[in-house]
């Protein structure tokens, strides 16, 4: 047996439960499991009203996790959990697929690279794969507080960025975009936006995981020809965008996801992450949650009164 995050109703949080150990079938590896997030795609999941449908109870979340194979080896790894039937990484023991299975470098920070996961692939593709960014353009961040936003500012960094604006609407994220490496920080939630914003034009490349009104401003900011990766919608679902403005200046609106992603350009992104984690070039704002405390962790996370990324450490 072995302790497991268990959700037994949609809807409520995981309680720490006793559970049989799985067992890898062909193709699947075991992974003793050190940290796992808990990530916008979990809580989605668990309420049974995501278009995935509803889940299976009792099921164990968790659609990503870091730990160590059996021999050691330590590696990052998804899971369906939640999406398909089947248990995830909030468990002493979870199994995934070969391919969902990437190795990690030794002595790399399993909690760090738990905690930015997926989302710093998402910020490093949109940048680097869906937005062509190149040496010494300008780039905007928007959300540049959240885990998209740090993840986005580093490593728009460190691909040459010249400078890397980030929109932020409260002191925290404020604060988390700056030790991020932001060269300004614009508050959405400040009189006088736009007029903020354009002070640090003409952009060549929007980071956009907000949507909404933010994303129409950053519009306005690029340059001719400019791009702009949309990668969520924290901020809304809509934006009015109109069509002189994408007409006028050639821009391109570019939509981006993770799932769209190879297995094989997923696990190269990651390993990049993971050297700029090892080497001390890549970091982010989180909370680590005792497995014990799991439940009120989700909690908080759902009921969006935790300000990072919480990380659960097994």
């Amino acid at each position: 047996m072995m302790r497991a995050a268990v959700i037994d109703t949609c809807g409520k949080p995981p309680a720490v439960a006793e559970h049989p150990q799985p067992a890898a079938g062909p193709g699947e590896v075991r992974v003793r499991v050190t940290a796992a997030s808990i990530t916008p795609l979990d809580l989605l999941c668990a309420t049974g009203t995501s278009y995935f449908g509803t889940p299976a109870t009792p099921y164990i979340p968790g659609v990503q996790g870091v730990g160590e194979l059996e021999d050691g080896t330590p590696v990052w790894f998804a899971t369906s959990a939640g999406m398909r039937p089947g248990n995830g990484s909030m468990a002493e023991w979870a199994v995934a697929a070969d391919g969902d299975v990437v190795p990690l470098p030794e002595g790399v920070d399993h909690r760090l690279v738990a905690a930015l996961g997926l989302s710093a692939v998402a910020a490093l593709m949109a940048l680097t794969w869906r937005g062509d960014l190149r040496a010494g353009e300008r780039v905007l961040v928007l959300g540049g507080g959240g885990v998209v936003g740090q993840a986005a500012i580093q490593l728009a960094t460190l691909h040459n960025a010249s400078r890397v604006i980030a929109e932020c609407r409260s002191d925290a994220a404020q604060r988390r975009a700056e030790r991020a490496g932001a060269s300004a920080v614009v508050r959405l939630d400040r009189p006088g936006f736009d007029e903020r914003l354009a002070e640090h034009g003409p952009i060549d490349l929007v980071i956009d995981p907000v949507f909404g009104a933010p994303a129409v401003s950053a519009l306005h900011v690029l340059r001719p020809g400019g791009r702009l990766v949309n990668l969520g919608s924290s901020a809304d679902e809509t934006a009015p965008i109109d069509s002189a403005t994408l007409r006028g200046k050639h821009l391109s609106v570019l939509g981006y996801t993770n799932t769209e992603l190879t297995k094989e350009q997923r696990a190269d992104a990651l390993a990049v992450i993971a050297e700029h984690v090892r080497g001390g070039r890549l970091t982010l704002d989180y909370e680590t949650v005792d497995f014990a405390d799991i439940g009120d962790a989700w909690s908080r996370q759902a009921a969006g009164t935790a300000d990072r990324r919480l990380v659960v450490v097994l």
